[in-house]
């Protein structure tokens, strides 16, 4: 069995004790299983920034990380309602999302700004997990390579070669995100075979970068894309507001993969 990054990203959900109560759960539940210090698995959780430090609180007797959803590449200033990379990490957080489809979409950050940020992650020690993908009109035009390429290398050129180890993509078709829809298993084996291909080019191999997919995964899909042998995990948006569904994921996969 292959290592498997299961990541869950709250969101705007999980207020702080309703944080720390999913998470004194997960506790129980690692604790004393195959999870509890597998170095097959690597669990971290991105809560929303004013719940982080409830769930850091409860999860201090187990192996689970906590990240942010997002940083500033400014080290401090007059940005009203932005948050440092150097205050993601001085909270306690050890990894960072950048470039999300929806900070894409939605807050309109563009590749120049992606790459600022994921640059200054890298920069004050933060892993930073690099997200990727491509609208349903860029999907149906033919265009989902060029445009994980243009997105991919724009990225790569902000990072330092000493630093592509603490890197983590994830590929987020963005037609796929919270629609229940999701890339066939081929599909984004495809897609995450390609940007390991771009990874290797532009660092080596040195070090092997991780590809997560992301896009409604859930207990029933997950087994049949980790499986793929260039899918090292999943970016888990709703499966991960509950213990039962966001285990699921990774115990659909073993299943399949222990035969």
């Amino acid at each position: 069995m292959k290592k498997i990054y299961l990541y869950g990203n709250w969101k705007m959900n999980m207020l702080p004790e309703e944080g720390e109560a999913f998470c004194r759960s997960l506790a129980d539940r690692i604790s004393g299983s195959m999870l509890y210090g597998s170095d097959l698995v690597h669990i971290c959780l991105f809560p929303p920034y004013l719940t982080i430090p409830s769930v850091l609180k409860a999860l201090t007797e187990v192996p689970v990380s906590t990240g942010a959803q997002d940083g500033y590449f400014e080290d401090r200033g007059a940005f009203t309602g932005a948050v440092s990379m150097d205050m993601v990490r001085s909270a306690g957080c050890s990894h960072v999302l950048v470039g999300h489809s929806e900070r894409r979409h939605i807050f309109g950050e563009s590749d120049e700004i992606v790459a600022k940020k994921l640059r200054k992650a890298l920069d004050v020690g933060l892993k930073a997990v690099l997200c990727f993908g491509e609208t349903l009109e860029e999907r149906e035009d033919g265009e989902t390579i060029q445009v994980v390429q243009n997105q991919l290398r724009s990225a790569f050129q902000s990072v330092p070669g000493e630093h592509a180890q603490d890197l983590i993509l994830a590929y987020e078709p963005v037609w796929a995100i919270g629609t229940g829809k999701n890339a066939s298993p081929d599909d984004a084996q495809d897609v995450c075979a390609f940007a390991a291909k771009l990874a290797f080019e532009a660092f080596g191999g040195g070090s092997r970068i991780p590809v997560l997919y992301g896009g409604s995964v859930k207990d029933s899909n997950a087994g049949d894309l980790l499986s793929r042998p260039d899918i090292h995990g999943a970016l888990v948006g709703g499966a991960s507001l509950k213990v039962d569904s966001f285990l699921a994921i990774y115990e659909n996969y073993r299943k399949i993969s222990e035969g």
